[in-house]
């Protein structure tokens, strides 16, 4: 093994497999793998009936808002630039840095789930539109409140690192962790992506 790949996994502190790829970093990209599949069950579940619905449905035209949820979606996604900012301070183990940018993405991730309530709300009690009483609400309810789930499992793992960062204990060494917390946010966001198109945009375009 060179000096230079010893250094970078003692930078890690971090074993790594056979493959070269820190056992974190494995572990990380194998769970977001599965939930890739996971969410592309509940993403296909929703176009079915969406392209097929039943007699009587309401036109999602009637029920979405495509200016509040592109607005969330321009949140998002700065919440993930700012999640890119906070990697590279951490691994330059510049601390101030990545407080600021843990901060803001953590800001972001929490408008973005404010609008999701606001959303959620709306549909319930101006639209009528519930899990229970169609089928349009009980798929567009369970991929985008799964979704939401997702963020605010991430909103309260970023705020419990901004939270270690002040314990003295979190260095460049640390990078790894910071680096995971970058692949699942950044997961999070690519899926919004994804849902944005397929449910709120499709009947647009």
């Amino acid at each position: 093994m060179s000096t230079a790949a010893a250094g970078a996994i003692d930078h890690h502190h971090d074993p790594t497999t056979t493959t070269g790829i820190p056992n974190k970093k494995l572990l990380m990209w194998a769970f977001l793998a599965s939930d890739c599949m996971f969410f592309g069950c509940l993403i296909s579940t929703h176009l079915i009936y969406r392209l097929h619905p039943p007699p009587g449905t309401l036109p999602a035209r009637q029920v979405f808002s495509i200016e509040l949820t592109s607005f969330s979606t321009f949140i998002l996604l700065m919440s993930s630039l700012m999640m890119a900012l906070a990697v590279n301070a951490i691994q330059k183990g510049n601390l101030k840095s990545l407080r600021w940018s843990l901060l803001t993405t953590i800001f972001f991730g929490c408008i973005f789930l404010g609008c999701q309530v606001y959303e959620f709300r709306n549909f319930v009690f101006e639209k009528h539109l519930t899990i229970t009483n169609s089928i349009l609400g009980t798929t567009f309810f369970t991929l985008t409140g799964t979704h939401g789930l997702h963020v605010l499992i991430g909103v309260i793992w970023l705020t419990g690192m901004l939270i270690y960062s002040f314990t003295g204990r979190l260095g460049e060494k640390d990078a790894i962790d910071v680096e995971m917390m970058g692949l699942y946010w950044h997961f999070v966001d690519i899926v919004w992506i994804v849902i944005f198109t397929a449910v709120y945009l499709l009947e647009y375009i």
